[in-house]
């Protein structure tokens, strides 16, 4: 069922990145990574994500820029960011700004499985039963 959804992964570190992709690869999505905000927009402008995936604090664009444009754009998106941080203020902005989850750094394989899959499920009920692209 979750063949042929894509998740767009978005964060500067290069080996955060080939970890998700490994991990949601294996759960069955379908993964593209971007290093920042700015080269997300780029390819969200080029292929729909029902999913993103995203660091807050990244070079050129961050996480809160990003969320900002992404639910302005494509509100049919859902959106987990992650944070180094664990501040509870960065998390609250986060869920203002129309995140569905989010997700604190470090965390284990099968936690970012668990968020991702309540987004999927999310997003799936909110579609009713359509097929997500």
């Amino acid at each position: 069922m979750k063949n042929g959804i894509s998740i767009l992964i978005v964060d500067d570190e290069p080996i955060l990145r080939e970890l998700l992709t490994k991990i949601l690869t294996r759960e069955g999505f379908r993964v593209d990574v971007a290093a920042d905000g700015e080269e997300a927009m780029e390819k969200m402008g080029r292929e729909n994500y029902p999913l993103v995936v995203s660091d807050i604090e990244m070079p050129r664009v961050n996480g809160f820029e990003l969320l900002k444009t992404i639910k302005r754009d494509y509100p049919d998106t859902a959106v987990i960011m992650m944070t180094a941080f664990g501040d509870s203020y960065a998390v609250k902005d986060c869920l203002v700004l129309g995140a569905d989850e989010y997700i604190t750094k470090p965390f284990k394989s099968f936690e970012i499985n668990l968020v991702v899959e309540r987004a999927y499920w999310r997003l799936m009920s909110s579609r009713k039963n359509s097929p997500v692209p």
